[in-house]
């Protein structure tokens, strides 16, 4: 079944208020067991912006859906235009302080496994193992006719030779990896289809309107059950696929701890928010607890 994608989610007045105190963090790590999950917020100080957050690109750019994609060939014509362009930048992002930390959290044994909401592999690049990438990855490209997976950067070397000169000026990059150009601006691009059977490839993410595998869904929530708690990072879990994690950890009784600058649809169900940067944050935590951070060149 198709689900009609939320993507605004308008905060209510009774939501407890955030504080900076970052002692329920530093107090839930040092216990171990946390399970981290995490949103577009921790990518936006390696430049990805995020959805929702000041500035975010729901204000200019709609997503793609997956019913838009898959309806028409001017839809997916205009994504691989503005995907492939949006790559060329999306592909050099660099690991920030907050992904380096969650891995040397990791490291330390005090974080039980990462899950995240994000398609740019930066918890990976900064060392993480295991991350289960709940919505997919950029990095990777599926086609719909005969299943194939194949790595991005072999379409990007396609599209490169297919469409030799194409560097229009791009309005800004999205937190999935989309430019943002003019339908003038992607005449004349051409697509490629599957090496293999000539079907249509799409990138291997769960599109808006897409369902999240079944036996993802399933695996993440045996990690909330194995886990002690939940820390949350830069995420407004406006979306339910997110969300749900936090009402289950809330409804096992284990602490959901958020450390996000905005107000979150699981505010509700959090012992604390933490409204404030999360490389800073999540620096000073590490700092508190004796773990050393890499920095940006080590990393």
């Amino acid at each position: 079944m198709r689900v009609r994608p939320t993507l605004r989610w308008t905060p209510t007045d009774d939501l407890p208020p955030a504080t900076t105190d970052l002692a329920p963090v530093v107090d839930a790590l040092r216990a171990g067991g946390v399970l981290v999950l995490s949103g577009a917020g921790i990518s936006t100080e390696s430049g990805i912006p995020d959805y929702r957050g000041e500035g975010g690109s729901l204000s200019r750019h709609t997503p793609m859906t997956f019913q838009e994609f898959v309806g028409g060939a001017a839809a997916r014509h205009r994504y691989w235009a503005r995907s492939h362009l949006g790559w060329r930048t999306f592909g050099r992002a660099l690991p920030n302080a907050g992904h380096r930390a969650v891995a040397a959290f990791a490291r330390h044994g005090l974080v039980s496994g990462v899950i995240t909401q994000n398609v740019d592999g930066l918890h990976q690049a900064a060392g993480s193992e295991g991350v289960v990438e709940l919505h997919g990855s950029l990095d990777r490209v599926v086609c719909l006719s005969c299943g194939r997976t194949s790595p991005r950067r072999d379409l990007a070397e396609r599209l490169e030779a297919a469409n030799p000169g194409f560097s229009p000026v791009a309005a800004g990059i999205n937190p999935d990896g989309d430019a943002d150009l003019t339908d003038e601006q992607v005449v004349g691009f051409r697509v490629v289809p599957c090496a293999v059977c000539g079907g249509v490839l799409k990138p291997d993410v769960v599109f808006f309107g897409e369902t999240v595998p079944p036996q993802r869904v399933e695996l993440c929530r045996r990690m909330v059950r194995e886990s002690t708690s939940l820390l949350v990072l830069g995420s407004s879990l406006t979306v339910m696929s997110g969300l749900r994690f936090v009402r289950l950890a809330a409804e096992s009784g284990k602490p959901v701890l958020i450390v996000n600058r905005d107000a979150t649809r699981g505010d509700r169900h959090a012992l604390t928010r933490v409204g404030l940067p999360l490389g800073a944050a999540l620096t000073t935590v590490a700092e508190r607890l004796d773990v050393t951070v890499e920095d940006a060149a080590a990393a």
